[in-house]
């Protein structure tokens, strides 16, 4: 019988290109982050399969299928599923870390799916899936 492979925190970093301090203090405090299989020296050790399916389902989202010039409220981008609320959209326009909007009409915020697209491949969580 094959062993499970097993990793430890500086291993799942390099292996998915983050921090250490991503995986211990953002990762493994989400609720679907896999329970510890053992200890090595003074790491917790996780099945590499169960780190691989929280990542493939909790980090690496696929960018969304958007209409590249239809224009999208923020609450238009909530519901199409883009995984940011439109109170998020809103706080980050603020902020300086969304882009400004493609067309204000009536004072309503709106951004073509090519903006909103090219964000989230630039956004941390987002990468594209080929």
């Amino acid at each position: 019988m094959v062993e499970p492979r097993r990793l430890i925190t500086p291993e799942i970093a390099a292996e998915y290109d983050v921090s250490p301090h991503t995986v211990t203090k953002s990762w493994s405090q989400h609720t679907a982050w896999p329970a510890p299989t053992g200890k090595r020296g003074r790491y917790k050790e996780y099945d590499a399969q169960d780190v691989a399916d929280f990542v493939r389902d909790h980090v690496h989202r696929p960018a969304p299928a958007l209409e590249p010039r239809r224009l999208y409220t923020a609450q238009d981008l909530e519901a199409a599923d883009i995984g940011i609320t439109a109170g998020t959209i809103r706080a980050d326009l603020s902020r300086g870390r969304w882009p400004e909007p493609d067309d204000t009409t009536g004072g309503v915020n709106r951004w073509t799916g090519t903006t909103v697209t090219a964000t989230l491949a630039n956004r941390r969580g987002y990468r594209r899936t080929t």
